[in-house]
C-alpha cells in the first residue's frame, strides 16, 4: 500500500502558522517584565502580572475556542482568530501604561488559545489517519523550536535596539503566522463542522469528556514542567550557574530535535505506550539529575535527559486526545487538553514557587519528580489501558 504523504501544504501551513504565535508569545514572556520595570517604571510583582493576565485570556477562551471551532468552518476560524492576534500584536505598539498593556495581555491570551487551538486541530486533521503519531510530533516541535527561537531574537534585539522594535517585529510574525495559516484550500475534513446544536450553556460543548483522562495526565506533567520552565533560571543563579542556562535549553530543544522522528514513527508502529512510559522515566531522572547537579555538565546532562522524556510525552499526549474523540469534535478534544495545560502552568508557577521558599530548589524538583510519578500512575489508570495502546 502506498504510504500517505506526511508533509503536505496544508501541514507546513499549520506548523508555520503555529510556530510564529508562539516565537511572539516566547519573545514577549522574556521581554515585558524588563519593559515594565524600564519603561515602565513598574516592580516585579506588576511584571508577574503580564503572564498572570496572558493566563487568564488563555484559561477562559480555551474551551471556547474548542466549541467555535467544532460550529464553525475551520478556515473562517482560522482567519478570524490569526486576524485577531495580528491586531493583538499591533496593539503593543501603542502600549504608553501598565494597564494599558494588561489588557492588551489579557486579549493576547484569548487570541493565542483561539490560534493555536485552532492550528493545532486543522493540522491533525490534514494528517494521514495511520501516520498522526509522528506527524503531531513533528508539529508539536515547531512549538519547541519557538521556545529556544523566540527568546534568542528577543534577547538579541533587545540588547541592540528599543523594545519596541520587538514589539513590531511580533506585528511581523503575526502577519507570517496569518499568510501560513490562510493561505491554503483546506480538505474537506478540516471543513466539516459538528452536526449537533445544544443549548447554549451545556458543558459538553466546550469539554470533551472521553479527554479528560489525558488532559488531566498532561496537566500534571505540565505542572512539573513548569518547575524547569520558570525556576530553572533562579535556581542556576543560586549555583552560579545562570550563564550556562541558555545552553541547558539549547541541548533541551536538541534532545527533543534529535529524538522527534523515532518517537513519532514508534508510536504509530506498536502504540502510545511505546513511547509514554519510557518518557516517564528520563524526565523523572531528569528532574531527578536537577536536583543533585553541581556544575555546568549536571545541568546539560538533565537538560539531554529531560528533553527525550517530555519530547517523547507531549506529543504523545496531544495525539491521544485528538483521537479520544469522532473527527467532528477534534476542536473541542484538543482545546480540552490544551485547557488542563493552561490552567497547570498557572498553578505550577504559583506553588511551586511558594513550595522553594520552604524546602528549597533541590527538594522542589524531586517533589516535581513525584508528580511526574503521579502523572504515570493517572496514567496507567486511566489513559493507557485503551486496545492498541
Amino acid at each position: 500500500m502506498q504510504r500517505q504523504p506526511l508533509w503536505t501544504r496544508e501541514f507546513w501551513g499549520m506548523s508555520l502558522s503555529s510556530f510564529f504565535q508562539y516565537v511572539t508569545h516566547y519573545a514577549l514572556i522574556v521581554a515585558l517584565p524588563v519593559f515594565v520595570m524600564d519603561t515602565l517604571q513598574g516592580n516585579d510583582w506588576q511584571a508577574g502580572l503580564t503572564m498572570t493576565f496572558f493566563q487568564f485570556g488563555a484559561v477562559f477562551c480555551r474551551p471556547l475556542a474548542g466549541k467555535w471551532i467544532d460550529e464553525i468552518k475551520k478556515k473562517t476560524m482560522l482567519l478570524v482568530s490569526l486576524g485577531l492576534f495580528l491586531l493583538v500584536c499591533m496593539m503593543y505598539l501603542g502600549v504608553g501604561g501598565l494597564y494599558f498593556l494588561l489588557l492588551v495581555r489579557l486579549l493576547h491570551g484569548a487570541v493565542f488559545a483561539t490560534g493555536t487551538t485552532t492550528t493545532a486541530t486543522v493540522a491533525a486533521l490534514v494528517l494521514p489517519a495511520r501516520r498522526k503519531g509522528e506527524g503531531i510530533g513533528y508539529f508539536a516541535m515547531f512549538a519547541n523550536l519557538a521556545m529556544v527561537v523566540g527568546p534568542f531574537i528577543s534577547l538579541w534585539i533587545m540588547s541592540r535596539y528599543a523594545v519596541r522594535v520587538l514589539f513590531a517585529g511580533c506585528v511581523v510574525f503575526a502577519l507570517l503566522s496569518l499568510w501560513f495559516g490562510v493561505r491554503n484550500k483546506l480538505p474537506d475534513i478540516a471543513g466539516e463542522t459538528a452536526g449537533r446544536r445544544g443549548r447554549l450553556l451545556e458543558w459538553d460543548r466546550f469539554i470533551e469528556p472521553k479527554a479528560l483522562p489525558v488532559a488531566l495526565t498532561g496537566g500534571l506533567l505540565f505542572f512539573a514542567y513548569t518547575g524547569v520552565l520558570v525556576l530553572l533560571p533562579l535556581y542556576a543563579k543560586q549555583l552560579n550557574l545562570y550563564q550556562y542556562t541558555s545552553g541547558f535549553f539549547a541541548i533541551f530543544a536538541l534532545a527533543i530535535l534529535t529524538t522527534r522522528p523515532l518517537v513519532g514513527k514508534l508510536f504509530d508502529r506498536s502504540g502510545a505506550n511505546t513511547v509514554v512510559y519510557p518518557g516517564f522515566v528520563m524526565f523523572v531522572l531528569g528532574l531527578i539529575g536537577l536536583s543533585q547537579m553541581q556544575g555546568p555538565s549536571g545541568l546539560f546532562a538533565a537538560g539531554a535527559i529531560i528533553g527525550a522524556g517530555f519530547g517523547a510525552l507531549t506529543p504523545a499526549f496531544q495525539t491521544l486526545a485528538v483521537q479520544s474523540a469522532p473527527g467532528y469534535r477534534a476542536g473541542v478534544a484538543t482545546a480540552t487538553y490544551f485547557w488542563a495545560l493552561d490552567i497547570s502552568v498557572g498553578l505550577g508557577s504559583i506553588l511551586l514557587s511558594v513550595l522553594v521558599t520552604y524546602i528549597g530548589y533541590a527538594n522542589m524538583y524531586l517533589c516535581a519528580g513525584a508528580v511526574v510519578v503521579l502523572s504515570a500512575a493517572v496514567y496507567a489508570c486511566c489513559a493507557g489501558r485503551s486496545p492498541g495502546r
